[in-house]
């Protein structure tokens, strides 16, 4: 394909939603209409490509979005666009609909996805990093990150008065299967008594001594836990905690796809807004295979091979400083 040749190209959206994909889609149609390239959505993802499930997009009609959680697009898992046979439906369909590039909205599957197709078929692709997760390589944040971690602190801080009035010792879980920004986001913003996610390995003995050691020795405290913490999720911690230490009232809250859903923040409407623009604008500037990020409030063009498998996770100084501002 030759880049210089796009006239049409479509925007989908791919994996978990996120709040402030819908941003992100109505700065792709605007951008893409200013520069007068046509510009369609494609409806539930990898999956809505191999079935044809194609829209017209205006100005009119990512009019009223901007403020809106979840994607208007849908999202969709396709296991069949996961084979080479898959894909090759995909880009019969692209084909059919006169789509010369496209622009990728979601996290790290939905880049592989992009990748393979690139690769394989010769139609450009650009990524834009939508996950609440903040785990992609080569963006400081990703959309949705920053609601996420809102969310997830309006809740702590609701916990926070009940455990209180209670002297009860809350473990409060959050999403993060494989990273820990949320959990270490959302126990720094909520003055939370530690953190436990998979890039700080602390023991459950660990923890609790820690707890016991302080000088206010009090029963009340919350403790932050990844989905993805090694020592299990905050249900079995919950459970050894009582078994092992029974002088306290231990209580569980899973805070779960809360973190999904609402209207997303200033900062990721502006953000998305921003990569929406700037995925437009790098594909006519002859850029293919790259994922667009803000690297030091900079844009940044980041290789999806880099993107999918380098890993990108919380800096050991803000580590540290979680466990000294929890003591």
């Amino acid at each position: 394909m030759n880049l210089n040749n796009i006239k049409k190209i479509a925007v989908f959206t791919s994996g978990g939603d996120a709040p402030g994909m819908n941003a992100a889609t109505r700065a792709v149609v605007r951008t893409s209409i200013y520069r007068g390239l046509e510009v369609c959505g494609i409806l539930r993802g990898y999956e809505g490509m191999i079935n044809g499930d194609f829209i017209s997009l205006t100005k009119d009609k990512v009019g009223n979005i901007i403020h809106r959680g979840g994607t208007v697009l849908k999202t969709a898992r396709s296991d069949e666009f996961r084979t080479p046979e898959g894909r090759a439906k995909a880009f019969a369909q692209l084909q059919k609909h006169g789509i010369d590039a496209c622009i990728a909205i979601g996290g790290n599957g939905t880049y592989t996805g992009a990748k393979y197709l690139s690769e394989e078929h010769d139609i450009p692709m650009i990524g834009i990093p939508g996950t609440i997760d903040n785990d992609i390589y080569g963006t400081d944040y990703t959309i949705g990150f920053d609601t996420a971690i809102n969310t997830a602190i309006e809740a702590v801080d609701r916990i926070r008065d009940t455990a209180d009035s209670h002297n009860r010792l809350f473990f409060i879980e959050v999403m993060g299967r494989h990273s820990g920004y949320i959990a270490l986001h959302t126990g720094i913003g909520s003055g939370a008594g530690n953190v436990l996610m998979p890039e700080n390995q602390i023991t459950v003995k660990e923890l609790m001594d820690g707890l016991e050691s302080r000088d206010r020795k009090k029963l009340f405290n919350l403790i932050i836990v990844a989905e993805g913490n090694p020592n299990g999720d905050a249900a079995e911690i919950a459970a050894q905690v009582k078994k092992d230490y029974k002088d306290y009232d231990v209580k569980v809250t899973v805070i779960g796809h809360l973190q999904r859903g609402g209207s997303p923040t200033c900062h990721d409407r502006v953000l998305a807004s921003r990569l929406g623009y700037e995925a437009v604008e790098a594909l006519l500037k002859g850029q293919n295979r790259v994922a667009v990020g803000v690297v030091n409030d900079k844009i940044n063009y980041c290789p999806f091979e880099d993107a999918i498998t380098k890993s990108k996770k919380p800096g050991s100084e803000m580590i540290e400083m979680a466990k000294i501002l929890a003591m």
